[in-house]
């Protein structure tokens, strides 16, 4: 009689790893960078443009705490010039989300985040490397916006809403900005935005000749900038929605516990933080979380790298969708 095989039994299914939002800004920032250096010699880019722009909002859509915590714990690879863009960006995608735009009025403030600054591109690393500028590079900084514009024109951009948020973009209501020194109501909404977000991530960003700002003093300056002041509106909502202590932020309880904020919760007003140490310093695994209510989970002060002096991986607080 001959033998009876049982057939083998199929493999396991694995359900395939989600999409990485670490990743794929990591990606669209090198897209971009390859683009914006070269963009003098493009004359039919906005296509391009737009389709790194969708990707970097997939990525947010994805989820935004982690797209925010790219931010903060300088995640983003590549040079500053063009990570600032990309971070930027960021910030740009999760206000318009909380503010009920449209997908495409979402993707136009996008592109004009990731090619605000590229009129200066080539002087940008140079610049940020010093603590003062002279005569003729503040005239470059102050020229950049038109000059963004009209090299984004030559490109071959034809979105006007696009051309006039990076045209823009360091416009004030009072009339005290420039290039041009316009004042509300000329100056738009989505240029305001992008102001806003360009400014805060300009602070929450490490440059060569100074730490990053932390992120709850970034806003207090924001607030309290009596030369450059921002719409009260919008501040205000951009408050309530990254608040004083975002994903990303390394942070102190009140129990004397460091730890990273890994969630925003009810529009920025609880948070969720992964502790790393114990009050006495000992290392915790990456799963000890607390939402931040009260009491000695509270968050009583905001820290630096140097302050918090823990390592750690994004993978091991938000999981395959912070993988590299």
């Amino acid at each position: 009689m001959a033998d009876t095989k049982h057939p083998e039994p199929a493999p396991f299914a694995h359900s395939p790893a989600p999409p990485s939002v670490l990743h794929q800004l990591n990606v669209s920032n090198r897209r971009l960078e390859r683009l914006l250096q070269n963009l003098r010699n493009e004359h039919d880019a906005e296509s391009e443009l737009r389709d790194i722009a969708r990707e970097v909002v997939r990525a947010v859509d994805l989820n935004p705490d982690i797209a925010l915590a790219c931010i903060f714990l300088c995640q983003i690879a590549g040079s500053y010039a063009v990570r600032h863009c990309i971070e930027t960006a960021v910030v740009v995608v999760v206000m318009s989300r909380s503010l009920g735009k449209s997908d495409a009025d979402v993707l136009t403030v996008t592109a004009a985040a990731l090619t605000m600054n590229v009129g200066m591109l080539r002087h940008h690393e140079s610049f940020q490397n010093k603590h003062s500028l002279s005569n003729e590079e503040m005239a470059i900084v102050h020229r950049h916006p038109e000059d963004s514009a009209d090299l984004l024109k030559c490109a071959g951009v034809e979105d006007e809403e696009w051309i006039s948020c990076v045209l823009l973009h360091h416009e004030n209501d009072e009339g005290s900005g420039y290039p041009a020194g316009i004042a509300s109501p000329r100056v738009t909404f989505n240029a305001k935005l992008l102001s806003l977000a360009d400014r805060y991530c300009a602070q929450v960003s490490a440059r060569n000749y100074r730490r990053s700002v932390l992120p709850d003093r970034a806003l207090r300056n924001l607030m309290d900038d009596k030369e450059s002041p921002v719409d009260p509106a919008l501040a205000r909502h951009f408050q309530r929605e990254l608040g004083d202590f975002p994903p990303g932020c390394l942070v102190r309880l009140a129990s004397g516990e460091i730890g990273v904020v890994s969630h925003r919760l009810a529009g920025g007003e609880a948070l969720h933080v992964h502790c790393l140490r114990d009050a006495a310093g000992a290392a915790l695994p990456p799963a000890g979380q607390h939402r931040a209510t009260g009491g000695s989970h509270a968050i009583a002060e905001a820290l630096s790298e140097d302050q918090a002096a823990i390592r750690f991986s994004m993978k091991q607080i938000w999981g395959a969708q912070a993988s590299l």
